[in-house]
């Protein structure tokens, strides 16, 4: 069973970072491309990031791009996200999936809450 845990999230001020993390489990890790979306309040999930299975392609939403980057560590399971230059419009609950352009298993669970705030 496919099982994804995301972690790393608080209150940061506005141009701040923060660093997302995604542990996964029950599935072989390495093998899958993996993506990160966010959900604000009101709004619909959105995509944020994909990093191949390998991490040799990346890809960003424009507006992510040049401040957020994913990366994996297949060794740990983890999928990454470092977020610099934080926005209050970044604030948002974050989610991990399988997938590089698009979430392939959808069973989203609580995610990791960012507020960029002063």
């Amino acid at each position: 069973q496919v099982q994804l845990v995301e972690s790393g999230g608080g209150l940061v001020q506005p141009g701040g970072s923060l660093r997302l993390s995604c542990v996964a489990s029950g599935f072989s890790f390495s093998m899958f491309a993996m993506s990160w979306y966010r959900q604000a309040r009101g709004k619909e999930r959105e995509y944020v990031a994909g990093i191949s299975s390998t991490g040799t392609n990346t890809k960003y939403v424009d507006a992510v791009k040049g401040r957020f980057t994913i990366s994996r560590d297949n060794a740990e399971n983890t999928v990454y996200l470092q977020m610099n230059d934080l926005k209050p419009e970044d604030t948002a609950v974050y989610y991990c999936d399988t997938g590089y352009s698009q979430p392939l298993n959808q069973d989203w669970g609580p995610g990791t809450q960012v507020v960029v705030s002063t």
